[in-house]
């Protein structure tokens, strides 16, 4: 006589971890110091140099994704998103700070 085993639930999946599929950590942590190096720059007052580096690193960052497409080191969504927010952030802090300076 041949005993049945009953169907056990399986294990759930692991979910789907995105930070596998993002960018690289070394290229992110340089994004990280040119943050720290804007926020320094800032305290001690000089805040055209502190806007220009935060927005040279968007700026790159959103062509590194536009040229490199999948095996840019910079990810965080789409190529159409990272580089629409890249570009808009770094252009705009220079107008932002133009524009108060033009006052």
């Amino acid at each position: 006589m041949r005993i049945r085993k009953r169907n056990e639930p399986k294990a759930p999946e692991p979910p789907h971890v995105s930070e596998a599929h993002e960018g690289k950590p070394a290229y992110e942590w340089g994004v990280a110091a040119c943050v720290a190096l804007s926020a320094i720059l800032a305290v001690c007052g000089q805040i055209f140099w502190a806007t220009i580096v935060i927005a040279v690193a968007s700026i790159v960052s959103a062509t590194v994704r536009l040229l490199l497409h999948e095996r840019s080191p910079w990810k965080i969504r789409s190529i159409g998103f990272d580089c629409f927010f890249g570009f808009a952030l770094g252009i705009g802090l220079l107008a932002t700070y133009a524009s108060i300076m033009l006052l």
